[in-house]
């Protein structure tokens, strides 16, 4: 085809016509957010913290919308962001947690979550991260093998064998915390 540019999409053909596939930002955004925020707050177990990890990984997606626009998967680099903010704030909450232990200050008790919430997010905490993400991926974000294998940089066969590993790991970390569980 003339005229096509580097790192620039095809362009559909209706009836001998192109077109330009064009996404807006706040469709984007709109159809997007839940999701991302569903992942990062099973990542980190805080909604309000997934939420805004979320939205700043939106934000930097507009900033650079005219380019984002035009890779395979957007929501793939919108992803991969917000799961390096959430990574920097678990490294700048261990330092402040180191800090406050240093200065040996207590903090105030805050009412806790349900007991199957402390049994789910027990249990995940338990897995190595690499098998966490793939299970919170895999079966919250309905990402498939092939997808968290691009994402994560790992073969399909790496992410089979995390998800098989996380999800034995996970059944007989639940198994055994089902005394204080309510059943559903």
């Amino acid at each position: 085809m003339m005229g096509a540019r580097a790192n620039e999409p095809p362009a559909a053909r209706t009836a001998g016509a192109v077109v330009e596939e064009t996404i807006t930002f706040d469709d984007f955004y709109h159809a997007h957010f839940g999701s991302v925020t569903a992942q990062l707050c099973a990542y980190t177990g805080d909604l309000g913290h997934a939420q805004d990890l979320a939205q700043e990984a939106f934000y930097r997606a507009l900033a650079r919308w005219d380019r984002l626009i035009r890779y395979d998967d957007p929501v793939a680099w919108v992803r991969q962001v917000a799961w390096n903010l959430a990574r920097s704030r678990w490294r700048r909450l261990r330092t402040a947690r180191n800090h406050l232990l240093r200065q040996r200050r207590t903090e105030a008790e805050v009412a806790g979550p349900t007991p199957d919430r402390v049994a789910i997010d027990a249990a995940l905490a338990q897995l190595p991260a690499n098998h966490r993400r793939a299970v919170i991926l895999h079966y919250l974000a309905d990402l498939s093998v092939n997808e968290i294998a691009a994402q994560e940089g790992v073969a399909e066969g790496t992410v089979k064998s995390w998800l098989h590993r996380g999800r034995t790991a996970l059944a007989g970390l639940l198994d055994e915390n089902t005394d204080g569980v309510c059943d559903v």
